[in-house]
């Protein structure tokens, strides 16, 4: 490397470092510590091996880089604006303050260049999995001999913390089982933590840990070093039969004289006079802060004419592509947009009609095989559990190497990582994902799940084994807060179908709702069919509630249920009826997003604000419930936790029958008749 090259360099990555240092101690808030010691192996990895386009941040062959340590978020602003994406040099100014793009942590949507939202330590090592998955099953199904046209690296920079996070395990070792060679994650090795050295808490072998999950594992390195940093990546990228974790040694703050390699360096400000020290320190002889030598600048913003000249050369891949496989360009694209094919909803007409009770379970495993049937971009699969879930896609083969065009995804006894792989599957964009399991298990990947609803991801959820219906495993799997628990989380659309016909309708708006995930919540036990002669079709779920049956005449009460439950308010409405001449309405409420995104005039038509006589009938806590049935209601449900024994008789132990509904219903009509 010859001398202006590496005066060039040490300018870049000090230039890096002080444009976020400087934004840190603009904000009075930040992590400074991370940019110091990390911007010289991320300032290689940009400079000379990363494909991407600032002029066009969605160009779909692009590399991805995912910043894991997302609390290092000042770092990836310096390279955004450095690099020319759509960030201005104010929004550093204003680092962590309203309106501007550089936020506290990274935020997709917020600003260009972001690939994924970070921050909770592990996620966007798991999400850079999933990318590096969608990468290649893409390729499997679309490249051609000669046409390689799905052809891009996934990087990925962890922190000491995201590796002692459980989450990164998980994923790491199905990376390693699924060989992701175009996987590359670079480990900013400091040493050190909010509390101090990481030697308190995090003194295993993470080079072995890797080696044994069938990563390359390069390094330790030194992570300051241009040319050390430069050749292991050259490395990682020479041999795609695994994926590579490079360990960079690093100093966490470094250059700061007084705060270099301690805790003081992570998680606040340097301080006016210690940031000044460290410019020194650095040999930066500018004294106004967010200052940009032009040479820098110059340097960096040449990834402009390199990602036009990429994507150019790209493009006419790709029309060269399209001359010769036409369909396979028109549907790479209408998937890579998000576009459902033409007529997708037919595909759920040849979901067969339940003759006999039937698991909700059951017939969504049967509309989610209709409908991949005519939809290539749905693949997912379960936390070790297809069998139980019926998700598996059944003219598909497994995603494994060395084809990668499977569309059932094994991802073993890993909910967490399964929940985040998913995400990053959708983010790169080209699949629509779908993870199942138990619904008691929602606990083990609620930060994933969050973390879709955050970003507005067409991912979707299947949970089954929804409540104590699960009979005999008893109360470590019988699930009773959960659905109000995903039901709090905001943009998750929760759907707990209450019969066959609902269930092929939960799948059908899950497929429409590409704005955000959707959760499918299904029985494990057999439910009876609807009778909706008295009442509107099953298609109005995606009102999110709607009238299953009332008599011809004005209601007494209302009778509300979700799920399995529907079936025990429909028939005590008729009980009522027959017995007692009161009139009930009973409404099929499986979905309370939906039913709030209703006009007003919908919502009072379905429930009358007038008729204060209501029961809510659920399987799960009654938390949440007062919102339909008010103050005057009464909710039938469970506030406690389950028991062994058959489902039937648990339902029957804690109330959840006929008899309780028409008791709560006649209490409620007979206070009000007097």
């Amino acid at each position: 490397m010859t001398n202006s090259q590496t005066e060039r360099d040490s300018l870049c990555i000090n230039t890096i470092r002080t444009l976020s240092i400087d934004a840190v101690q603009a904000a009075r808030s930040g992590h400074p510590g991370a940019p110091l010691g990390a911007a010289a192996m991320v300032y290689v990895l940009w400079d000379r091996f990363l494909k991407h386009n600032p002029a066009n941040p969605a160009w779909p062959d692009r590399d991805r880089f995912v910043l894991s340590a997302g609390h290092a978020s000042a770092l990836l602003y310096s390279l955004l604006y450095l690099t020319g994406y759509d960030i201005q040099l104010e929004d550093l100014r204003s680092f962590r303050q309203w309106g501007s793009k550089a936020a506290g942590h990274p935020e997709l949507g917020l600003t260009p260049g972001v690939e994924t939202t970070t921050g909770p330590l592990g996620q966007g090592f798991a999400n850079a999995v999933g990318m590096a998955m969608a990468e290649r099953w893409l390729a499997a199904r679309y490249n051609r001999p000669g046409h390689r046209i799905v052809d891009h690296h996934t990087y990925c920079l962890v922190s000491d913390g995201d590796l002692q996070e459980g989450l990164s395990s998980e994923a790491a070792s199905l990376a390693g089982t699924l060989k992701l060679g175009r996987l590359v994650v670079l480990y900013d090795s400091n040493g050190i933590s909010i509390e101090g050295s990481t030697s308190i808490s995090f003194t295993e072998d993470v080079a072995g840990r890797f080696a044994a999950f069938g990563w390359r594992v390069i390094g330790p390195v030194d992570g300051l070093s241009v040319s050390e940093v430069e050749n292991a990546l050259t490395e990682a990228r020479s041999d795609e039969s695994r994926p590579s974790l490079i360990i960079c040694r690093t100093v966490i703050g470094y250059g700061s004289p007084n705060k270099a390699g301690s805790a003081a360096a992570h998680g606040e400000p340097l301080g006016e006079d210690e940031t000044r020290l460290t410019k020194k320190q650095l040999g930066w002889e500018y004294e106004e802060p967010f200052t940009i030598p032009r040479e820098a600048l110059d340097a960096m913003r040449a990834a402009r004419a390199r990602g036009a000249g990429w994507q150019k050369d790209w493009e006419k891949r790709f029309a060269a592509y399209r001359r010769e496989f036409p369909v396979e360009a028109t549907n790479l694209e209408r998937e890579l947009s998000g576009v459902l094919p033409d007529g997708w909803e037919a595909l759920l007409h040849g979901v067969p009609a339940a003759t006999a009770p039937t698991a909700t379970r059951v017939t969504a495993g049967k509309a989610l095989n209709a409908l991949a049937a005519g939809v290539p971009a749905l693949m997912g699969g379960s936390a070790d559990l297809t069998p139980s879930t019926k998700t598996s896609i059944a003219d598909s083969v497994d995603f494994a190497p060395p084809a990668y065009s499977g569309r059932n995804i094994r991802f073993g006894v890993r909910e967490h990582a399964m929940a985040s792989i998913c995400n990053g599957l959708a983010l790169h964009g080209g699949v629509i994902p779908y993870a199942s399991t138990f619904l008691v298990f929602y606990d083990y990947m609620r930060p994933a799940v969050r973390l879709a609803a955050l970003m507005g991801l067409h991912v979707i959820f299947v949970f089954t084994h929804d409540s104590i219906g699960v009979g005999e495993d008893g109360p470590t799997h019988q699930p009773i807060e959960h659905v109000f628990g995903l039901r709090s989380v905001p943009g998750l659309t929760v759907i707990r179908p209450a019969d066959a016909e609902e269930s092929v309708e939960a799948w059908r708006t899950a497929m429409a709702n590409s704005a955000g995930p959707t959760a499918i919540v299904l029985t494990r036990q057999n439910v009876p069919a609807i009778d909706r002669s008295a009442g509107a079709p099953a298609t109005d779920l995606a009102r999110g509630a709607y009238v299953v049956w009332e008599p011809s005449r004005t209601p007494d009460v209302i009778l509300i249920a979700t799920g399995s439950e529907v079936s025990i308010a429909l028939e005590a409405a008729q009980q009522l009826w027959r017995d007692g001449d009161t009139a009930a309405r009973v409404v099929s409420m499986p979905s309370w997003e939906l039913f709030e995104a209703q006009p007003q005039e919908y919502r009072e038509r379905v429930l009358p604000p007038v008729l204060h006589q209501r029961v809510s009938v659920e399987a799960g806590r009654t938390l949440g419930w007062e919102r339909y049935i008010g103050i005057r209601g009464r909710a039938i449900g469970i506030d406690h936790f389950g028991m062994s024994a058959p489902g039937e008789e648990l339902f029957l132990k804690f109330g959840l029958t006929v008899k309780s509904v028409v008791e709560a219903a006649s209490s409620l009509v007979k206070g009000v008749r007097g």
